[in-house]
């Protein structure tokens, strides 16, 4: 593994983390993951459960909502958070 690898904890809410089965887990990313965006196509490819739904999740770092420009950094912790309904 490269010395310039990083690695991050997802966090799965709600809806998504039943589709996928996990509350949280250590990813680390290939080299052509370096924003929430790219990590959302990421999700969509590697983990098929949650194929579909990443695009309508919210996605937080450090407990803020983020945008896909957010550079992603070893040892953030990333939360996927799916639309609220009802009201």
């Amino acid at each position: 593994m490269s010395t310039d690898a990083v690695e991050i904890v997802t966090l799965y809410f709600a809806a998504l983390r039943d589709k996928v089965g996990l509350d949280r887990e250590t990813i680390s990313l290939p080299e052509d993951v370096r924003t929430i965006a790219d990590l959302a196509a990421w999700l969509e490819t590697n983990r098929p459960s949650l194929r579909g739904h990443v695009a309508k999740a919210r996605f937080a770092v450090g407990e803020e909502f983020v945008e896909g420009a957010r550079a992603l950094r070893r040892g953030d912790v990333v939360a996927l958070i799916p639309p609220v309904s009802g009201g």
